[in-house]
């Protein structure tokens, strides 16, 4: 617990800062993923150090328009699909090729989320809503019980905790939208993105699964590696990227 509050501090000031504060933590916290899913792939400690250089060229390129003097999110998106072509293509190893956009695409559209006029209601929404859906889980897991939602890949997880998980996320974009005006169909699409993050948590259970491991690493006490923590995210923020900029692509 004592863990979890840190993390949410750290995340909630780097967050509040905005700029170079929130784009260092973000590509620090990508490197270390990359670090973690190359180790899950079981590759060489070669093969790790050239996923992680590929991926910090489109990070760098994510930086704010203080340090590179003009930001380009579609050019970062082109450049971090060359960069895991890069990287499969070098190690002849596709599965470091996708971890490459597994890990540099959240970060992408977390600093997207953050450049917005609205940011940090925007940001902090997409990264609150999966630690409402993780607490939300845990506490209705726990106290319900129940049926389980995937036995095979995450013996702990039941259909209660899902349903807790999505009503906790549900309740908090409420709030946000009555107290902060998060628009509407950000609003409503959060139960789907809380349903997305509990997806991320099994799918990363499964990679687990398939290398013999309990956790992606042991950086966190208490809580693992960082793919461990964050897993809910790789999914919701791209969607949530997508919700903000979804008008604007039909005008």
């Amino acid at each position: 617990m004592i863990a979890s509050v840190a993390m949410i501090a750290v995340a909630t000031a780097a967050l509040w800062f905005g700029g170079i504060a929130f784009w260092l933590l973000a590509v620090v916290v990508a490197l270390f993923m990359m670090a973690e899913w190359s180790d899950l792939q079981k590759v060489s400690p070669r093969e790790k150090r050239i996923a992680q250089y590929g991926l910090s060229v489109p990070l760098a390129v994510m930086a704010p328009a203080s340090l590179v003097l003009e930001e380009h999110d579609f050019f970062s998106l082109g450049l971090l699909a060359g960069a895991a072509f890069f990287v499969a293509i070098v190690t002849r190893r596709s599965a470091l090729g996708k971890g490459v956009v597994y890990c540099g695409l959240p970060v992408l559209a977390l600093v997207f989320l953050r450049r917005q006029d609205e940011g940090l209601l925007f940001a902090f929404w997409a990264l609150a809503l999966v630690w409402a859906t993780d607490i939300g889980a845990f506490f209705a897991g726990r106290s319900i019980g129940g049926p389980k939602l995937a036995p095979k890949l995450s013996p702990n997880k039941t259909w209660a905790g899902l349903i807790g998980g999505v009503a906790a996320a549900t309740i908090l974009a409420l709030i946000l939208h009555v107290r902060y005006g998060l628009p509407w169909r950000m609003t409503l699409g959060t139960p789907l993105l809380a349903v997305l993050a509990q997806g991320g948590d099994l799918y990363e259970s499964w990679l687990k699964r398939q290398a013999g491991v309990k956790d992606s690493g042991n950086i966190l006490p208490g809580h693992g590696g960082v793919l461990d923590r964050l897993d809910g995210v790789v999914p919701v923020a791209p969607v949530a990227a997508f919700l903000v900029i979804a008008p604007y692509l039909y005008r």
